[in-house]
Protein backbone atom coordinates (compact mmCIF):
# COMPACT_ATOMS: atom_id res chain seq x y z
CA UNK A 1 0.00 0.00 0.00
CA UNK A 2 1.19 3.52 -0.77
CA UNK A 3 1.85 5.82 2.16
CA UNK A 4 -0.23 8.89 2.88
CA UNK A 5 0.71 11.62 0.40
CA UNK A 6 0.78 14.25 3.15
CA UNK A 7 1.80 13.75 6.75
CA UNK A 8 -1.29 14.80 8.75
CA UNK A 9 0.71 16.23 11.61
CA UNK A 10 2.85 18.22 9.21
CA UNK A 11 -0.25 19.47 7.47
CA UNK A 12 -1.73 20.65 10.74
CA UNK A 13 1.46 22.47 11.67
CA UNK A 14 1.94 24.13 8.32
CA UNK A 15 -1.52 24.83 7.00
CA UNK A 16 -1.66 28.41 8.22
CA UNK A 17 1.65 29.21 6.56
CA UNK A 18 -0.07 28.59 3.25
CA UNK A 19 -2.12 31.71 3.79
CA UNK A 20 0.91 33.91 3.22
CA UNK A 21 4.45 34.57 4.28
CA UNK A 22 5.05 35.66 7.83
CA UNK A 23 1.94 34.19 9.47
CA UNK A 24 2.30 31.93 12.46
CA UNK A 25 0.12 29.55 14.42
CA UNK A 26 1.36 30.92 17.71
CA UNK A 27 -0.30 34.23 16.90
CA UNK A 28 -3.76 32.74 16.50
CA UNK A 29 -6.77 33.57 18.61
CA UNK A 30 -10.36 32.39 18.19
CA UNK A 31 -11.55 32.23 14.59
CA UNK A 32 -15.18 31.37 15.07
CA UNK A 33 -17.94 30.86 17.61
CA UNK A 34 -18.08 32.51 21.02
CA UNK A 35 -15.02 33.82 22.77
CA UNK A 36 -14.46 31.34 25.53
CA UNK A 37 -12.15 31.64 28.43
CA UNK A 38 -12.19 28.63 30.68
CA UNK A 39 -11.72 27.86 34.31
CA UNK A 40 -8.32 26.50 33.39
CA UNK A 41 -5.76 28.03 31.03
CA UNK A 42 -3.26 26.13 28.94
CA UNK A 43 -0.14 27.32 30.77
CA UNK A 44 2.45 24.81 31.91
CA UNK A 45 1.71 25.53 35.57
CA UNK A 46 -2.00 24.91 35.22
CA UNK A 47 -1.37 21.66 33.36
CA UNK A 48 0.77 20.15 36.09
CA UNK A 49 -1.33 17.34 37.55
CA UNK A 50 1.12 16.14 40.17
CA UNK A 51 -0.67 15.71 43.47
CA UNK A 52 -4.09 16.18 41.90
CA UNK A 53 -6.79 13.73 43.00
CA UNK A 54 -9.22 12.66 40.27
CA UNK A 55 -12.79 13.91 40.60
CA UNK A 56 -15.39 11.54 42.00
CA UNK A 57 -17.71 12.06 39.02
CA UNK A 58 -17.42 13.35 35.45
CA UNK A 59 -19.74 13.84 32.49
CA UNK A 60 -18.84 12.26 29.16
CA UNK A 61 -20.65 13.89 26.24
CA UNK A 62 -21.20 11.70 23.20
CA UNK A 63 -23.44 11.50 20.18
CA UNK A 64 -22.82 7.73 20.20
CA UNK A 65 -21.14 7.56 16.76
CA UNK A 66 -21.95 4.39 14.87
CA UNK A 67 -24.85 3.61 17.22
CA UNK A 68 -22.29 2.97 19.94
CA UNK A 69 -24.32 3.75 23.05
CA UNK A 70 -24.39 0.13 24.25
CA UNK A 71 -20.64 -0.40 23.84
CA UNK A 72 -20.00 2.98 25.50
CA UNK A 73 -22.06 1.87 28.49
CA UNK A 74 -20.15 -1.41 28.60
CA UNK A 75 -16.79 0.40 28.57
CA UNK A 76 -17.94 2.70 31.36
CA UNK A 77 -19.01 -0.30 33.45
CA UNK A 78 -15.59 -1.94 32.96
CA UNK A 79 -13.80 1.30 33.78
CA UNK A 80 -15.73 1.69 37.02
CA UNK A 81 -14.84 -1.86 38.03
CA UNK A 82 -11.22 -0.75 37.77
CA UNK A 83 -11.81 2.71 39.23
CA UNK A 84 -14.84 2.48 41.56
CA UNK A 85 -14.11 5.95 42.97
CA UNK A 86 -14.79 7.64 39.61
CA UNK A 87 -18.35 7.73 38.32
CA UNK A 88 -18.71 8.41 34.58
CA UNK A 89 -22.04 9.85 33.50
CA UNK A 90 -22.75 9.16 29.83
CA UNK A 91 -24.67 12.11 28.38
CA UNK A 92 -26.37 12.03 24.99
CA UNK A 93 -25.34 15.53 23.89
CA UNK A 94 -26.67 15.35 20.34
CA UNK A 95 -27.76 13.07 17.53
CA UNK A 96 -24.75 13.95 15.39
CA UNK A 97 -21.44 15.81 15.44
CA UNK A 98 -23.05 19.15 14.61
CA UNK A 99 -25.54 18.95 17.48
CA UNK A 100 -22.93 17.99 20.05
CA UNK A 101 -20.69 20.82 18.82
CA UNK A 102 -23.47 23.37 19.15
CA UNK A 103 -24.27 22.20 22.69
CA UNK A 104 -20.60 22.38 23.63
CA UNK A 105 -20.35 25.93 22.24
CA UNK A 106 -23.43 26.95 24.23
CA UNK A 107 -21.98 25.54 27.45
CA UNK A 108 -18.71 27.35 26.81
CA UNK A 109 -20.50 30.65 26.27
CA UNK A 110 -22.43 30.14 29.52
CA UNK A 111 -19.26 28.95 31.29
CA UNK A 112 -21.30 26.27 33.04
CA UNK A 113 -22.46 22.72 32.48
CA UNK A 114 -19.30 21.70 30.62
CA UNK A 115 -18.40 18.02 30.31
CA UNK A 116 -15.02 16.67 31.35
CA UNK A 117 -14.69 14.66 28.14
CA UNK A 118 -16.33 15.40 24.80
CA UNK A 119 -16.54 13.94 21.29
CA UNK A 120 -14.83 16.31 18.82
CA UNK A 121 -15.48 15.86 15.11
CA UNK A 122 -12.96 16.39 12.34
CA UNK A 123 -14.39 19.81 11.43
CA UNK A 124 -14.77 21.13 15.00
CA UNK A 125 -11.75 20.17 17.09
CA UNK A 126 -9.38 22.75 15.59
CA UNK A 127 -11.87 25.51 16.26
CA UNK A 128 -11.81 24.52 19.94
CA UNK A 129 -8.01 24.67 19.90
CA UNK A 130 -8.17 28.18 18.45
CA UNK A 131 -10.71 29.20 21.09
CA UNK A 132 -8.54 27.82 23.91
CA UNK A 133 -11.51 25.58 24.77
CA UNK A 134 -9.58 22.31 25.08
CA UNK A 135 -6.31 21.49 26.78
CA UNK A 136 -3.22 19.81 25.32
CA UNK A 137 -3.06 16.26 26.61
CA UNK A 138 0.72 15.89 26.71
CA UNK A 139 1.25 16.24 30.47
CA UNK A 140 -1.60 13.80 31.16
CA UNK A 141 -0.32 11.38 28.54
CA UNK A 142 3.08 11.49 30.22
CA UNK A 143 1.71 11.14 33.75
CA UNK A 144 -0.55 8.22 32.83
CA UNK A 145 2.10 6.64 30.59
CA UNK A 146 -0.13 6.42 27.51
CA UNK A 147 1.97 4.88 24.68
CA UNK A 148 1.33 7.25 21.77
CA UNK A 149 3.64 5.22 19.53
CA UNK A 150 1.12 2.35 19.67
CA UNK A 151 -1.64 4.45 18.09
CA UNK A 152 -2.15 4.28 14.33
CA UNK A 153 -0.06 7.15 13.04
CA UNK A 154 -2.56 8.50 10.52
CA UNK A 155 -5.25 8.65 13.20
CA UNK A 156 -3.43 10.10 16.19
CA UNK A 157 -1.47 12.65 14.14
CA UNK A 158 -4.70 14.30 12.99
CA UNK A 159 -4.84 15.91 16.45
CA UNK A 160 -1.26 17.12 16.65
CA UNK A 161 -0.65 20.83 16.32
CA UNK A 162 2.01 23.24 17.50
CA UNK A 163 4.00 20.32 18.93
CA UNK A 164 1.15 19.19 21.19
CA UNK A 165 -1.53 16.50 21.24
CA UNK A 166 -5.05 17.99 21.49
CA UNK A 167 -7.22 14.86 21.33
CA UNK A 168 -7.00 11.10 20.93
CA UNK A 169 -8.80 9.14 18.19
CA UNK A 170 -12.15 7.60 19.07
CA UNK A 171 -14.77 7.00 16.36
CA UNK A 172 -12.34 7.32 13.47
CA UNK A 173 -13.55 6.43 10.03
CA UNK A 174 -13.15 6.68 6.32
CA UNK A 175 -15.90 6.40 3.74
CA UNK A 176 -16.34 2.93 2.26
CA UNK A 177 -17.98 1.79 -0.96
CA UNK A 178 -20.83 -0.58 -0.05
CA UNK A 179 -22.49 -2.77 -2.67
CA UNK A 180 -25.18 -5.42 -2.90
CA UNK A 181 -23.40 -8.59 -3.98
CA UNK A 182 -26.66 -10.19 -5.08
CA UNK A 183 -27.50 -7.26 -7.36
CA UNK A 184 -24.01 -7.22 -8.82
CA UNK A 185 -24.21 -10.96 -9.54
CA UNK A 186 -27.62 -10.60 -11.18
CA UNK A 187 -26.22 -7.86 -13.41
CA UNK A 188 -23.23 -10.00 -14.40
CA UNK A 189 -20.77 -7.61 -12.76
CA UNK A 190 -17.52 -8.42 -10.95
CA UNK A 191 -17.75 -9.02 -7.22
CA UNK A 192 -15.78 -5.88 -6.31
CA UNK A 193 -16.03 -2.14 -5.97
CA UNK A 194 -15.50 -0.22 -9.21
CA UNK A 195 -11.99 1.05 -9.82
CA UNK A 196 -13.31 4.44 -10.97
CA UNK A 197 -16.60 6.32 -11.06
CA UNK A 198 -16.42 6.09 -14.84
CA UNK A 199 -16.45 2.31 -14.53
CA UNK A 200 -19.45 2.44 -12.20
CA UNK A 201 -21.29 4.71 -14.66
CA UNK A 202 -20.90 1.88 -17.20
CA UNK A 203 -22.23 -0.64 -14.67
CA UNK A 204 -25.17 1.45 -13.48
CA UNK A 205 -27.63 0.74 -16.34
CA UNK A 206 -27.01 -2.99 -15.96
CA UNK A 207 -27.67 -2.76 -12.23
CA UNK A 208 -30.92 -0.85 -12.70
CA UNK A 209 -32.13 -3.35 -15.29
CA UNK A 210 -31.24 -6.48 -13.34
CA UNK A 211 -31.68 -5.59 -9.67
CA UNK A 212 -35.16 -4.16 -9.42
CA UNK A 213 -33.81 -1.52 -7.03
CA UNK A 214 -34.96 2.07 -7.42
CA UNK A 215 -31.38 3.29 -7.89
CA UNK A 216 -28.03 1.84 -8.86
CA UNK A 217 -26.41 4.20 -6.37
CA UNK A 218 -27.54 6.34 -3.44
CA UNK A 219 -25.56 9.51 -2.74
CA UNK A 220 -25.11 10.16 0.99
CA UNK A 221 -27.37 12.60 2.79
CA UNK A 222 -25.97 16.05 2.14
CA UNK A 223 -26.02 17.48 5.67
CA UNK A 224 -22.81 16.42 7.36
CA UNK A 225 -21.66 14.23 4.48
CA UNK A 226 -21.43 16.28 1.27
CA UNK A 227 -18.27 18.19 2.14
CA UNK A 228 -16.62 14.98 3.31
CA UNK A 229 -17.46 12.37 0.68
CA UNK A 230 -17.44 14.69 -2.35
CA UNK A 231 -13.72 15.19 -1.74
CA UNK A 232 -13.40 11.70 -3.22
CA UNK A 233 -15.14 12.73 -6.44
CA UNK A 234 -13.18 15.99 -6.63
CA UNK A 235 -9.77 14.42 -6.03
CA UNK A 236 -10.38 11.70 -8.61
CA UNK A 237 -10.76 14.37 -11.29
CA UNK A 238 -7.85 16.51 -10.12
CA UNK A 239 -10.09 18.97 -8.29
CA UNK A 240 -10.51 19.92 -4.64
CA UNK A 241 -12.39 22.25 -2.33
CA UNK A 242 -9.10 24.05 -1.81
CA UNK A 243 -5.38 23.88 -2.42
CA UNK A 244 -3.85 25.08 0.81
CA UNK A 245 -5.82 28.27 1.47
CA UNK A 246 -6.56 28.87 -2.20
CA UNK A 247 -10.23 28.02 -2.78
CA UNK A 248 -10.44 25.84 -5.89
CA UNK A 249 -14.01 24.54 -5.82
CA UNK A 250 -14.77 26.48 -9.03
CA UNK A 251 -11.79 25.17 -11.01
CA UNK A 252 -12.45 23.39 -14.29
CA UNK A 253 -11.49 20.07 -12.70
CA UNK A 254 -13.75 20.58 -9.69
CA UNK A 255 -16.70 21.65 -11.81
CA UNK A 256 -16.25 18.65 -14.11
CA UNK A 257 -16.21 16.28 -11.13
CA UNK A 258 -19.36 17.75 -9.60
CA UNK A 259 -21.09 17.93 -12.98
CA UNK A 260 -20.65 14.16 -13.25
CA UNK A 261 -22.24 13.78 -9.81
CA UNK A 262 -25.20 15.93 -10.84
CA UNK A 263 -25.53 14.04 -14.14
CA UNK A 264 -25.81 10.76 -12.24
CA UNK A 265 -28.99 12.12 -10.64
CA UNK A 266 -30.63 14.08 -13.44
CA UNK A 267 -29.14 13.31 -16.86
CA UNK A 268 -28.29 9.64 -16.49
CA UNK A 269 -30.86 8.96 -13.75
CA UNK A 270 -29.12 6.07 -12.03
CA UNK A 271 -28.49 7.73 -8.68
CA UNK A 272 -30.63 9.15 -5.91
CA UNK A 273 -29.82 11.43 -2.99
CA UNK A 274 -30.61 10.16 0.48
CA UNK A 275 -32.88 12.36 2.54
CA UNK A 276 -31.58 11.03 5.85
CA UNK A 277 -29.11 8.13 5.82
CA UNK A 278 -27.84 6.39 2.70
CA UNK A 279 -26.64 3.43 4.80
CA UNK A 280 -30.23 2.77 5.89
CA UNK A 281 -31.49 3.24 2.32
CA UNK A 282 -28.90 0.79 1.03
CA UNK A 283 -29.62 -1.77 3.75
CA UNK A 284 -33.33 -1.54 2.88
CA UNK A 285 -32.57 -2.42 -0.74
CA UNK A 286 -33.45 0.94 -2.29
CA UNK A 287 -30.08 1.12 -4.04
CA UNK A 288 -27.47 -1.35 -5.22
CA UNK A 289 -24.56 0.65 -3.83
CA UNK A 290 -23.68 3.65 -1.70
CA UNK A 291 -20.81 5.41 0.01
CA UNK A 292 -21.01 5.66 3.78
CA UNK A 293 -18.80 5.77 6.85
CA UNK A 294 -16.98 2.71 8.11
CA UNK A 295 -18.97 3.42 11.27
CA UNK A 296 -22.09 2.30 9.40
CA UNK A 297 -20.67 -1.13 8.64
CA UNK A 298 -22.02 -3.14 11.56
CA UNK A 299 -25.45 -1.53 11.27
CA UNK A 300 -25.64 -2.33 7.56
CA UNK A 301 -24.56 -5.94 8.11
CA UNK A 302 -27.21 -6.37 10.80
CA UNK A 303 -30.01 -4.74 8.80
CA UNK A 304 -29.39 -5.99 5.26
CA UNK A 305 -31.15 -9.13 4.06
CA UNK A 306 -28.62 -9.60 1.25
CA UNK A 307 -24.90 -10.26 0.89
CA UNK A 308 -22.99 -7.03 1.52
CA UNK A 309 -19.74 -6.22 -0.24
CA UNK A 310 -17.31 -3.44 0.68
CA UNK A 311 -14.42 -1.89 -1.18
CA UNK A 312 -12.14 1.11 -1.46
CA UNK A 313 -13.61 4.34 -2.77
CA UNK A 314 -13.49 4.58 -6.58
CA UNK A 315 -10.97 6.85 -8.23
CA UNK A 316 -11.49 9.04 -11.28
CA UNK A 317 -9.91 9.88 -14.61
CA UNK A 318 -7.00 11.78 -13.03
CA UNK A 319 -6.33 9.79 -9.83
CA UNK A 320 -7.22 6.20 -9.05
CA UNK A 321 -5.72 5.98 -5.57
CA UNK A 322 -5.25 8.22 -2.53
CA UNK A 323 -8.75 9.56 -3.09
CA UNK A 324 -10.19 8.61 0.31
CA UNK A 325 -10.42 11.24 3.07
CA UNK A 326 -9.87 10.56 6.73
CA UNK A 327 -12.70 11.50 9.06
CA UNK A 328 -14.62 10.79 12.20
CA UNK A 329 -14.04 12.01 15.71
CA UNK A 330 -11.69 12.11 18.65
CA UNK A 331 -12.05 12.78 22.35
CA UNK A 332 -10.83 15.97 24.00
CA UNK A 333 -10.79 17.50 27.47
CA UNK A 334 -12.27 21.00 27.95
CA UNK A 335 -10.18 23.75 29.51
CA UNK A 336 -13.12 25.11 31.50
CA UNK A 337 -13.37 22.30 34.06
CA UNK A 338 -11.29 21.64 37.16
CA UNK A 339 -7.96 19.86 37.11
CA UNK A 340 -9.57 17.11 39.18
CA UNK A 341 -12.16 16.57 36.45
CA UNK A 342 -9.51 16.79 33.75
CA UNK A 343 -7.44 14.08 35.43
CA UNK A 344 -10.46 11.79 35.87
CA UNK A 345 -11.40 12.40 32.24
CA UNK A 346 -7.87 11.54 31.12
CA UNK A 347 -7.99 8.29 33.08
CA UNK A 348 -11.24 7.34 31.35
CA UNK A 349 -9.84 8.48 27.99
CA UNK A 350 -6.83 6.27 28.57
CA UNK A 351 -9.15 3.32 29.27
CA UNK A 352 -11.39 3.73 26.20
CA UNK A 353 -8.37 3.96 23.91
CA UNK A 354 -6.61 0.88 25.30
CA UNK A 355 -6.17 -1.98 22.79
CA UNK A 356 -8.94 -4.13 24.26
CA UNK A 357 -11.39 -1.23 24.35
CA UNK A 358 -10.67 -0.03 20.83
CA UNK A 359 -11.08 -3.57 19.49
CA UNK A 360 -14.45 -3.85 21.24
CA UNK A 361 -15.54 -0.47 19.90
CA UNK A 362 -14.50 -1.46 16.38
CA UNK A 363 -16.34 -4.77 16.66
CA UNK A 364 -19.53 -3.00 17.74
CA UNK A 365 -19.45 -0.21 15.16
CA UNK A 366 -17.02 -0.80 12.31
CA UNK A 367 -14.88 2.20 13.24
CA UNK A 368 -11.12 1.90 12.95
CA UNK A 369 -9.19 0.31 15.84
CA UNK A 370 -6.93 3.18 16.91
CA UNK A 371 -4.21 1.00 18.48
CA UNK A 372 -1.84 -1.10 16.40
CA UNK A 373 -1.57 -3.69 19.19
CA UNK A 374 -5.33 -4.24 19.33
CA UNK A 375 -6.03 -7.93 18.80
CA UNK A 376 -8.52 -7.92 15.92
CA UNK A 377 -8.39 -11.68 15.28
CA UNK A 378 -11.80 -12.46 16.74
CA UNK A 379 -13.33 -9.29 15.29
CA UNK A 380 -12.10 -10.02 11.77
CA UNK A 381 -13.16 -13.65 12.01
CA UNK A 382 -16.69 -12.47 12.68
CA UNK A 383 -16.64 -9.37 10.47
CA UNK A 384 -13.92 -9.72 7.81
CA UNK A 385 -15.20 -6.62 6.01
CA UNK A 386 -13.53 -4.44 8.66
CA UNK A 387 -10.13 -5.40 7.22
CA UNK A 388 -10.99 -3.58 3.98
CA UNK A 389 -11.55 -0.41 5.97
CA UNK A 390 -8.28 -0.93 7.85
CA UNK A 391 -6.38 -1.53 4.60
CA UNK A 392 -7.80 1.63 3.06
CA UNK A 393 -6.14 3.69 5.82
CA UNK A 394 -2.86 3.27 3.95
CA UNK A 395 -4.19 5.23 0.97
CA UNK A 396 -6.12 7.98 2.72
CA UNK A 397 -5.53 11.66 2.04
CA UNK A 398 -5.66 14.56 4.47
CA UNK A 399 -8.85 16.57 4.04
CA UNK A 400 -8.90 19.89 2.22
CA UNK A 401 -8.22 22.89 4.46
CA UNK A 402 -11.44 24.53 3.29
CA UNK A 403 -13.54 21.78 4.84
CA UNK A 404 -11.50 20.97 7.92
CA UNK A 405 -10.46 24.43 9.08
CA UNK A 406 -12.85 27.13 7.83
CA UNK A 407 -15.58 27.64 10.47
CA UNK A 408 -18.96 26.72 9.04
CA UNK A 409 -17.55 25.70 5.64
CA UNK A 410 -18.93 22.16 5.88
CA UNK A 411 -22.48 23.51 6.16
CA UNK A 412 -21.89 25.83 3.19
CA UNK A 413 -20.66 22.89 1.12
CA UNK A 414 -23.79 20.96 2.06
CA UNK A 415 -25.98 23.87 0.95
CA UNK A 416 -24.16 24.06 -2.36
CA UNK A 417 -24.47 20.30 -2.87
CA UNK A 418 -28.20 20.51 -2.15
CA UNK A 419 -28.58 23.26 -4.74
CA UNK A 420 -26.84 21.10 -7.35
CA UNK A 421 -28.28 17.69 -6.46
CA UNK A 422 -31.81 18.41 -5.26
CA UNK A 423 -32.60 21.64 -7.10
CA UNK A 424 -30.62 21.02 -10.33
CA UNK A 425 -28.73 24.26 -9.87
CA UNK A 426 -26.03 25.16 -12.37
CA UNK A 427 -22.78 23.57 -11.18
CA UNK A 428 -20.38 26.30 -12.31
CA UNK A 429 -22.58 29.05 -10.92
CA UNK A 430 -23.06 27.24 -7.63
CA UNK A 431 -19.33 26.65 -7.23
CA UNK A 432 -18.58 30.28 -8.04
CA UNK A 433 -20.98 31.32 -5.28
CA UNK A 434 -19.47 28.79 -2.87
CA UNK A 435 -15.97 30.07 -3.61
CA UNK A 436 -17.03 33.60 -2.71
CA UNK A 437 -18.61 32.35 0.52
CA UNK A 438 -15.55 30.32 1.54
CA UNK A 439 -13.20 33.18 0.72
CA UNK A 440 -15.40 35.42 2.83
CA UNK A 441 -15.13 33.04 5.79
CA UNK A 442 -11.36 33.03 5.46
CA UNK A 443 -11.12 36.80 5.02
CA UNK A 444 -13.50 37.69 7.85
CA UNK A 445 -13.08 34.90 10.39
CA UNK A 446 -9.54 33.59 9.93
CA UNK A 447 -7.17 36.04 8.27
CA UNK A 448 -7.80 38.88 10.79
CA UNK A 449 -6.65 36.57 13.55
CA UNK A 450 -3.27 36.04 11.92
CA UNK A 451 -0.44 38.37 12.84
CA UNK A 452 2.28 39.24 10.38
Amino acid sequence: MAPNPVNPALGRRLFLSLAGAGTGAAALTACGGPSTGGGTSNTAADLDFKGVKPAAAIDFWSNHPGKSQDVEKAMIAKFQEKHPDIKVNLVTAGANYEEIAQKFQTAQAAKSGLPALVVLSDVWWFRYYLNDSIIPLDSLISQLDVPLDDFRTSLVNDYKYDGKQWALPYGRSTPLFYYNKDHFKAAGLPDRAPATWQEFAEWAPKLKAASGAQYAFMHPALAGYAGWTLQNNLWGEGGAWSNGWEITCDSAESVAALQAVQDSVYKDSWAGVSSKDSADDFAAGLASATVSSTGSLIGILKSASFNVGVGFLPGGSKAKTEVCPTGGAGLGIPSGVTREEQLAAAMFLQFVTEPESTAAFSAATGYMPSRTSADMTAVLAKTPQIKTAMDQLAVTRVQDNARAFLPGADQEMAKAAAKMLTQKGDVKETMTELKATLEGIYKNDVKPKLKA
